[in-house]
């Protein structure tokens, strides 16, 4: 993995750590913050020693949403301009949402606008009682576009409706009501939840996972109920009778722990 700018990338037991590295803009992301977190992405899909993706922000909050510099340069494209810079960030939620691997945002701070597309698109979201979250573009004459599958996903149509339409601002016990966390902890006890989660997903096949997650993306997004029958018979028969599968449930017969298990 290359060293990136605005991103920072560390491998800790098996988790791969994508850290937004902009503290002094509150982690604002720009065009190359962007397209960094894309290739960061796409690298992890690839990397078999990395068994969960996690996603943090250095400094005082996890993303402010759009970087102010990046927003007046916008402001000045033209249609195509910003159709082909939409496009890309759209690309960035894509490829979190699509990852093979489990992801979790631990989120602090504050998560505004864009930010809300990251962590709606991880599997599991974390953060402090105290963070503050807002769909702010409402404010500013625009609209939470690319964002909006993903969190229209988590908090149902009439919560995004309430969310987006009002872009209000909201702390962490309410963002977990609204389903857009999982969960909302004071901070001494944040880390010690995630590590609980962590431990969880490391029991795990690994392929399994990622065949999991693929069969929720298939189901939930390309398939209609009639096509995901054969599509589903055919999926357990492939994974019964992989290595890993086998060593599964060889595991189980034995009564001893599978070998992705340390």
């Amino acid at each position: 993995m290359k060293n990136f700018t605005h991103i920072e990338f560390e491998i800790k037991e098996k988790i791969g750590i994508v850290w937004f590295n902009r503290p002094d803009k509150h982690n604002a992301m720009n065009d190359i913050m962007i397209s960094e977190i894309i290739e960061c992405f796409q690298e992890i899909n690839n990397m078999p020693e990395v068994r969960v993706a996690m996603i943090k922000g250095r400094g005082k909050s996890f993303c402010a949403g759009a970087d102010l510099n990046y927003m007046k340069g916008i402001a000045e494209f033209g249609y195509e301009e910003n159709y082909r810079d939409s496009l890309n960030l759209t690309k960035c939620f894509n490829v979190i949402y699509t990852c093979k691997k489990p992801t979790i945002a631990v989120v602090h701070g504050a998560a505004i606008g864009g930010a809300n597309g990251i962590l709606a698109a991880c599997d599991f979201v974390y953060c402090e009682d105290e963070t503050k979250f807002a769909f702010s573009e409402v404010k500013l004459g625009i609209a939470p576009a690319t964002i909006s599958p993903y969190v229209a996903k988590r908090v149902g149509e009439y919560g995004a409706r309430d969310l987006m339409l009002t872009g209000r601002r909201f702390n962490g016990k309410e963002a977990e009501w609204y389903r857009l966390v999982n969960k909302s902890l004071p901070e001494a006890e944040l880390e010690e939840y995630v590590a609980k989660t962590i431990s969880v997903l490391m029991t795990s096949g690994p392929d399994a996972m990622a065949a999991c997650k693929q069969l929720i993306y298939d189901i939930s997004n390309k398939l209609s109920f009639d096509e995901s029958i054969d599509y589903t018979a055919r999926m357990i028969a492939e994974l019964r009778a992989s290595k890993e599968g086998q060593e599964g449930m060889a595991s189980f017969l034995e009564k001893r722990k599978p070998n992705w298990v340390e």
